[in-house]
């Protein structure tokens, strides 16, 4: 057989003289990547050419790809069980996996028996075990993490079939180097102590599973791993609940990570890359779904750009925001997380903006426009509002994101609640404590209003060579409508105030559909839609050059004033 079991997927600033649209610094160009939409999926028949060259780049020294007529027998016993992930429609990994009835084959079988010499006759639905025949992803794409999620994928493939445990036999390729030196078991010990890292070994125990015995003979062509294998068990904790799809269920609980940020003098880009990769990193070891940065995260940009007036300043650390979004997006889709990138602000046009982009681990990017801009956000900076609200569909619900000030007008979160939020997120930045009370206030306000949860977060610390941005007051939370399902005081999770931190948090979105049909109040049924109703009908143009005209009249006022204080 040329199939393995190998359960891996191996791994300076701009300056401006005037105001203006600034030149972006060549350095600032991101690299050019292809864009990722990434889509996991059940395999089919079409798909094996995808197949056969993939296997063939990663088994190319041990007998290469599977034959056509596997590859169909295997589909046609168990469809649902193979699983791809493909990008902008070219397939690239897939893991592939049986039932069985464990108790038939023992700890001591090999893999050509378990798998019926290919022909996957062993396969019975009516098994109680999983049962992991390979796993493969594109060389390409081994730094997307991709294992991980197909990994992720039979792990609720096993949960919905309600089967009592995965099991996988794992190569332990790095073992020919330590052959000499000590037994199969001394080297999967020190594996396991960290001590040694395997590339396959070592990443199949980060994703839970536990060493049940070692094999010999397992794939006896497998000479890396001198024809030993671990025999790898992963148990469904889930046993015997049962579920109505296979992958790909509407999430009910949903896990969400928000960044309570430190605003720190950063000396360069890259810099500032490493300190928002540690968080998405820190975040998405907990296996969340999702991470929110705070307003303007990015403002330590702004003493990079050498400029003496702050309108000309937050212009030229608009040409950080394209880089800086496109690294996120990179860590959305490595990580394996949606990230929700606070806002920054966006020269466009010859006009300026404070936008929030929605990451999403697929690849797929989407954002949102500060709707409603402060009168000194306009007047100082000469910033403007957007003209569109969206309701955003994500892998775990339908979410709304409202920055900082448009968090104080309730018409938005309800617009959004009649297109089905369930989560708002709510990026901020105040600079004092009762700038933060009326965001936090509204906030609460908005979860009881709209039966839904709502996160916010912001930044903490100080600027000194930042006009406009020096300090920050910060306490971030987690609100949930306030009835007995929920906490008592309706503040799901909360952050020390002003103290850099994660806060990590899991909404039960099951709850929010008892509480719309059987809560002690029922705020979305309840309104009165025979009298009042609320509807989009006008863009924010001519608001904005009101503000902007007021500005003007004021301007010779306005010096270090915080321009972003009321939200």
């Amino acid at each position: 057989m040329a199939v393995i079991s190998n359960g891996k997927a191996t791994p300076g600033g701009t300056h401006h003289k005037k105001i203006g649209k600034p030149v972006l610094d060549e350095r600032l160009t991101p690299t050019a990547i292809p864009a990722h939409k990434l889509v996991l999926r059940q395999l089919r028949r079409s798909d094996f050419k995808a197949i056969k060259v993939i296997m063939d780049k990663v088994y190319s020294g041990m007998e290469g790809a599977w034959a056509a007529d596997e590859f169909a027998a295997l589909l046609r016993k168990f469809p649902e069980g193979q699983i791809g992930i493909e990008d902008n429609g070219t397939l690239i990994a897939a893991a592939l996996a049986i039932i069985v009835d464990y108790s038939k084959f023992g700890d001591k079988h090999t893999y050509a028996k378990i798998t019926g010499n290919g022909k996957f006759d062993t396969h019975d639905e009516e098994g109680d075990t999983l049962y992991g025949v390979d796993v493969f992803v594109d060389p390409e794409y081994r730094n997307l993490r991709l294992g991980r999620r197909l990994y992720d994928a039979r792990k609720e493939l096993c949960e919905n079939l309600n089967l009592r445990a995965m099991v996988a036999g794992g190569r332990i390729p790095g073992y020919a180097a330590y052959a000499n030196e000590m037994t199969p078991a001394k080297y999967v010990e020190m594996v396991r102590n960290m001590e040694i890292k395997d590339p396959i070994l070592t990443f199949q125990l980060s994703n839970d599973f536990y060493v049940r015995k070692i094999i010999r003979g397992y794939l006896p062509y497998d000479s890396e791993s001198k024809a030993y294998a671990t025999l790898l068990e992963w148990i469904n904790v889930y046993y015997d609940e049962d579920f109505d799809k296979l992958i790909g269920n509407t999430k009910s609980n949903v896990r969400i990570g928000i960044v309570q940020w430190q605003m720190r003098a950063t000396a360069s880009l890259e810099d500032f890359y490493q300190q928002i990769e540690f968080f998405v990193d820190t975040v998405s070891g907990y296996k969340a779904d999702c991470v929110l940065f705070p307003e303007f995260f990015n403002a330590p940009m702004m003493a990079l750009t050498n400029e003496e007036s702050a309108s000309a300043a937050i212009r030229g650390m608009a040409a950080f925001t394209e880089p800086i979004k496109v690294r996120m997006m990179e860590l959305a889709v490595s990580h394996n997380i949606n990230v929700i990138a606070g806002s920054m602000p966006v020269y466009e046009d010859g006009k300026l903006y404070n936008v929030s982009y929605l990451c999403r681990r697929d690849g797929t990017v989407d954002e949102q426009y500060k709707l409603h801009v402060t009168p000194d956000e306009a007047s100082y900076w000469g910033m403007r509002g957007g003209d569109k609200l969206k309701c955003f569909d994500t892998d775990f619900g339908k979410i709304g994101i409202l920055v900082c000030y448009d968090v104080e007008f309730p018409e938005l979160s309800r617009l959004l609640s009649d297109e089905g939020m369930k989560i708002l997120f709510v990026p901020f930045w105040t600079d004092t404590k009762n700038s933060y009370q009326r965001v936090r206030i509204c906030a609460q306000a908005r979860a009881i209003e709209n039966e839904c949860y709502v996160a916010i977060t912001g930044s903490v610390g100080n600027l000194p060579r930042v006009e406009n941005m020096d300090i920050q007051y910060s306490q971030s939370a987690v609100f949930s409508p306030s009835d007995f399902a929920f906490p008592h005081d309706a503040i799901v999770a909360e952050a020390t105030p002003n103290t850099e931190m994660t806060l990590i948090a899991d909404l039960d979105l099951d709850l929010l559909k008892d509480l719309n049909t059987s809560g002690a109040v029922r705020n979305l049924r309840d309104r009165r839609k025979d009298l009042f109703s609320l509807s989009w009908s006008k863009k924010a143009t001519e608001r904005d050059e009101e503000l902007l005209a007021q500005g003007e009249e004021r301007a010779p006022k306005t010096s270090r004033r915080r321009a972003v204080a009321a939200g």
